[in-house]
């Protein structure tokens, strides 16, 4: 008996260290499968996060690419953001600041010809109410009766006379202002560079606008010219002379020289806009060139 519980004990710590060495070795190989399991996809992510950084700033889509006709051989690409519909810092490049100064120019216009034109002038009677108005506006510098009633009429036709070139240089100054804020927020939304045929429009078109600029300013001097030459302001001039009143001469005033001023500024604002077209015109033009060929290559 106590042979035999010797030899079953014996035998029990073979076994048992039989199955001690059986669970060691199966927790080693489930270790080192772990380990050589995790090693390859490591280096799996590796490849993957290398491939997705030298591919970032492509424009291709996340699609597999096949090298060997392995699986696990596939390359993948992580596709690019789509880009802005509109970009704000336009404004501040060279183009948006000349745009700018194209909206800002014709709005100078329209405001020098605005000023002339909505005031008429007009000479008002006040020494005829008496009291007070009579003592300050009376005397010999007040028109009184006829003269009062004539210079009021002349007043009013030359008010009319004066009209046509200050209304003419309006509507221009507006469309130009209008069409430089198209460009401009043609620009903000990225239109030029989703369509680049665009930029040689606007180039064009404001190379015609800052040569149009030259014979606009001239037929505006001309047409004042015409109206201060009108007998109606010639004797308009003469009455106010005569009472000693000061600037209803029959001459070009502050208005109208700073309106040709600011003319000839906006001939050399779009000018140099076309230019500008003209070289983004080719920068985008390089620029999807280039996008083209990196496509190719991969």
């Amino acid at each position: 008996m106590p042979e035999r519980g010797r030899r079953d004990q014996s035998g029990d710590g073979k076994s048992g260290d039989k199955r001690y060495t059986h669970n060691r070795d199966y927790s080693g190989y489930d270790a080192e499968e772990r380990g050589s399991a995790g090693d390859r996809r490591a280096g799996e992510n590796r490849q993957r996060d290398m491939t997705t950084a030298s591919h970032r700033h492509e424009g291709t889509s996340r699609r597999p690419r096949e090298t060997s006709g392995d699986l696990s051989e596939m390359e993948y690409y992580e596709p690019q953001p789509k880009p802005a519909l509109y970009n704000f810092r336009y404004i501040l490049t060279s183009r948006g600041i000349c745009q700018l100064a194209e909206v800002f120019v014709n709005l100078l216009i329209i405001i020098c010809a605005g000023v002339p034109y909505s005031n008429n002038g007009g000479y008002r009677d006040l020494a005829s109410l008496g009291g007070l108005y009579a003592y300050y506006y009376g005397g010999a510098s007040a028109f009184t009766g006829a003269d009062a009633k004539r210079v009021q009429e002349l007043d009013r036709l030359f008010h009319e006379l004066k009209q046509p070139p200050y209304i003419f240089t309006m509507a221009a100054g507006g469309i130009l202002m209008i069409y430089a804020f198209a460009m401009l927020g043609l620009g903000i939304f990225r239109v030029p560079f989703r369509c680049p045929p665009v930029l040689l429009v606007e180039a064009v078109l404001s190379f015609l606008i800052g040569l149009g600029y030259i014979p606009g300013i001239a037929i505006y001097f001309i047409k004042l010219k015409e109206t201060y030459d009108n007998p109606i302001c010639k004797e308009r001039e003469q009455m106010y002379k005569s009472k000693g009143h000061q600037g209803f001469d029959c001459k070009y005033n502050g208005a109208d020289i700073a309106e040709g001023l600011f003319g000839v500024l906006g001939v050399v604002v779009f000018i140099f806009g076309a230019v500008l077209a003209i070289r983004a015109f080719r920068s985008v033009r390089e620029l999807k060139k280039q996008r083209t060929n990196q496509d190719d290559n991969f």
